[in-house]
Order: structure tokens, then sequence, then C-alpha cells
């Protein structure tokens, strides 16, 4: 599969929205042109795959919601702070949530850097 934005370019919303996540994923990396922000997300998106993975195994169910709020607590710090937008997640946040695995997935395999 082809690595779509490389290079994190900024890209413009559609007058109608984003219809596929197909769309919206180059869009999504134009977000993160920042690499403290991409630094951010990827810590934080580590720490919510380990926090849910203990508290699933370990049957601690306060941590899944720990998972979640710290998740997003690195990303919005990473662009408040750092990227100075408004995060992806408060128009799109089906499709922002299942981006930010795709590109911790890419970057983790090494096709993407960070």
């Amino acid at each position: 599969m082809a690595i779509v934005n490389h290079n994190y370019s900024q890209r413009s919303e559609p007058a109608g929205g984003f219809k596929s996540l197909e769309a919206f994923y180059p869009f999504y990396l134009g977000e993160h042109c920042n690499v403290i922000n991409r630094r951010l997300h990827l810590t934080g998106t580590t720490l919510s795959i380990l926090l849910t993975l203990y508290g699933l195994l370990g049957r601690k169910k306060q941590l899944l919601l720990v998972a979640l709020i710290q998740g997003y607590a690195f990303a919005w710090i990473g662009h408040f702070c750092f990227e100075k937008n408004k995060p992806a997640t408060f128009r799109y946040p089906i499709y922002s949530f299942i981006c930010d695995f795709k590109m911790w997935k890419e970057v983790v395999l090494g096709q993407r850097k960070f």
C-alpha cells in the first residue's frame, strides 16, 4: 500500500466535508506538520495502547478511561501548543480516531517519518 502525504503537507478541507476515510487521511496528516505534535501523538497513542492492554489483561477497567483521556491530552497539547490548530477530532471524531492509529502504525513499521 502506498504511503499518502509522506511530507505532511497541508491539505484543504472540501466544501461538503469528507465522505471517506481515504479522502480524509491526507488532510489528517497535513494537520500534523509540526514534528513535536506528531511525536506527542505517537507517545499518547503508544501509552493508550499499553494502558488499554494492561487494563484488559489486569481486569482494571478504570484504566480504559485513563487510556482514552491521556491519549487525547497528548494530542491536544500538540495541536494547541505546537501545531497551533484545532484538532480535526472536533469535526471528524471517528475518522480522526482511526487515522491516529493508522499514522501510529505507519511510524512504528518504519513506513512514515515522525
